[in-house]
């Protein structure tokens, strides 16, 4: 049986699908999306597919610039989120094989995010 935030984590909604839950235009979520905040994965059609922690970020992210929140603020508490993230799985004694794997996702998934905005 999979974890619910596991299935909360898979790629399944179009842009247009997530234009319509956030209220917002594919050139604000592909915005976000450029500015480092998470990576959409892609279909076999090359179309961008977002899940419902993408989703969830996403209605955060815009809720935090609506209440007067600058991209560089964010993306400065964004940052100092995931390295203390990353400080509290490390800091564990007993981590699985799966706990593993998925902080290398994690940190694949950040790096290469980066790598893309410094292309920019």
């Amino acid at each position: 049986m999979q974890t619910k935030e596991m299935l909360k984590s898979r790629a399944v909604f179009p842009i247009g699908t997530v234009m319509k839950l956030t209220d917002l235009s594919a050139r604000q979520i592909r915005y976000y999306e450029e500015q480092g905040f998470f990576r959409a994965e892609r279909s076999e059609g090359n179309h961008r597919m977002y899940s419902l922690n993408h989703v969830d970020l996403i209605l955060d992210i815009h809720e935090a610039i609506a209440s007067g929140d600058t991209i560089d603020s964010l993306k400065k508490r964004f940052e100092k989120k995931v390295e203390t993230k990353k400080v509290i799985h490390w800091s564990e004694n007993d981590l699985s094989d799966r706990q593993v794997r998925e902080l290398f996702q994690e940190e694949f998934i950040i790096q290469s995010g980066m790598q893309s905005n410094k292309k920019l």
